[in-house]
């Protein structure tokens, strides 16, 4: 009975060991098997990958031109690890403001706003995403900066497209000598607008030319003040103003009828209605803000750092047709727009 007794002992001595052995290895199995769970491959792989969101105010040949020269450098530079979510905001503030919190969301890499309104929603969404601004006149007035020096110190950079005023205005008077009165026509609603009139309108001034502005409020009453300035004014200027670059069809409309030549601040809004400029290449512009990008996402640049960018070089350019209808005669030096 003893040796039955001590086999018993025994045999349950021996399941008591094994259940504790395999109770010890199923604990042990999920240490073994976290390293692999805790760094997968797939994130790593992802983080090659470079979204920019693209917020546009409108379509305009200037802004079009813009945005195609920025994503070709990025392209040319990147290749297929970048992706462009383009939105355009219609000319609508508050849809440029939609879109930027959308790429907030989203958490791109870097977003471009291409004009003043777009820039302002973009510094509106947020404070941490890089963003370069491109077809600005003025970031020190378009962000509230004082004192403006070229760098905004926050996320924020780009490039101007800001031709000399100084030159647009001697184009009046080389043009319009003997004209008396020029009409400032401009969107009272983008402070690029206002910039470029409060800067250039003393220049004019200097020149001996008496000067009104007729501001309009948006599209809906472009035509109403183009002809109120027609009436009164011998020649008319028009700055960057991307309202003005999406009425260019009504405004030569009426400024044609008239027989009132129209100075403007850009190639694309004289291409509509205007008979001379001094105006930057828009593509070239955009390239450039795109090369400031590539430096950010894979040079390390610090955008805060970086000074916005002006345009290289300008060109004097004339609307051979206008010019023909309105009788003007226009100096060699000036190049007919394609």
């Amino acid at each position: 009975m003893k040796k039955v007794l001590a086999l018993i002992c025994v045999l349950a001595m021996v399941f008591c060991l094994a259940a504790c052995g395999s109770s010890s290895s199923s604990t042990a199995a999920p240490a073994t098997a976290a390293p692999a769970a805790a760094a997968p491959a797939e994130p790593a792989a992802a983080d090659d990958s470079i979204v920019i969101g693209i917020c546009q105010l409108v379509q305009h040949p200037a802004l079009d031109a813009a945005t195609e020269g920025f994503k070709d450098a990025v392209t040319a530079a990147l290749g297929d690890k970048v992706t462009f979510l383009e939105q355009n905001g219609s000319g609508d503030s508050a849809a440029c403001a939609t879109i930027c919190n959308q790429f907030v969301s989203e958490e791109v890499d870097l977003i471009m706003a291409n004009a003043t309104p777009a820039l302002q929603a973009a510094a509106s969404a947020t404070n941490s995403i890089p963003i370069l601004g491109t077809s600005v006149t003025d970031y020190g007035s378009a962000l509230g900066i004082d004192n403006w020096t070229g760098v905004t110190g926050t996320n924020i950079s780009g490039t101007s497209d800001l031709a000399p005023l100084d030159g647009q205005a001697q184009i009046i008077q080389e043009l319009f000598p003997d004209a008396k009165t020029v009409g400032l026509v401009y969107c009272s609603g983008e402070a690029n607008s206002l910039f470029q009139i409060d800067s250039i309108e003393p220049m004019i001034q200097a020149l001996g030319f008496e000067t009104v502005r007729f501001s309009f409020a948006d599209s809906n009453d472009v035509s109403a003040v183009i002809t109120n300035a027609c009436g009164e004014c011998d020649v008319l200027y028009i700055p960057t103003d991307n309202t003005a670059a999406s009425c260019t069809e009504a405004i030569n409309n009426v400024a044609l009828n008239a027989g009132t030549p129209i100075v403007c601040g850009e190639e694309g809004i004289c291409a509509g209605c205007g008979v001379a400029t001094l105006s930057i290449d828009y593509y070239d512009l955009g390239t450039a803000t795109g090369e400031m990008a590539v430096d950010i996402l894979t040079g390390g640049a610090d955008v805060s750092a970086m000074e916005v960018r002006f345009a290289p070089q300008f060109t004097k350019e004339f609307n051979a047709d206008l010019c023909t209808a309105l009788g003007i005669n226009v100096p060699d030096d000036y190049v007919a727009i394609g």
